[in-house]
């Protein structure tokens, strides 16, 4: 029995660019979380999107080749707090259901989000 990869029942490059685009704009703009992007120019913001684009693709089984590093090295020492990540859930929570994601793939991107936590959350 062949499965269809999460990439391709999320509909692909094109959807998971545009479910990420509205994720980093929420982000952005939020009051809590919205701080660990200050002093970035647009350059380096639009290659953090690009880094979270391939990272989301390759992760739900595209042809997409994630060249950042690891999730604990990107994140170190930003002293992320398990509320900022609640925070974060909540916004990818949100985004999922405005972009009428499936709940099974709803639940598969959440579980696979939710198995980050340990490599970027640093403290209580």
């Amino acid at each position: 029995m062949e499965t269809t990869s999460l990439y391709a029942r999320l509909g692909g490059y094109d959807a998971i660019a545009a479910v990420t685009d509205e994720l980093l704009a929420r982000l952005l703009k939020d009051p809590q979380l919205g701080g660990f992007w200050k002093g970035h120019c647009e350059d380096s913001l639009r290659q953090d999107r690009q880094l979270v684009v391939n990272y989301m693709c390759a992760a739900a089984g595209g042809p997409v080749f994630y060249q950042g590093r690891d999730m604990k090295t990107s994140h170190k020492g930003l002293d992320i707090s398990a509320s900022d990540w609640e925070v974060f859930m909540q916004h990818a929570t949100a985004v999922l259901a405005q972009f009428a994601v499936p709940p099974p793939e709803r639940d598969e991107v959440l579980a696979f989000l939710t198995g980050l936590k340990g490599d970027i959350v640093e403290r209580p």
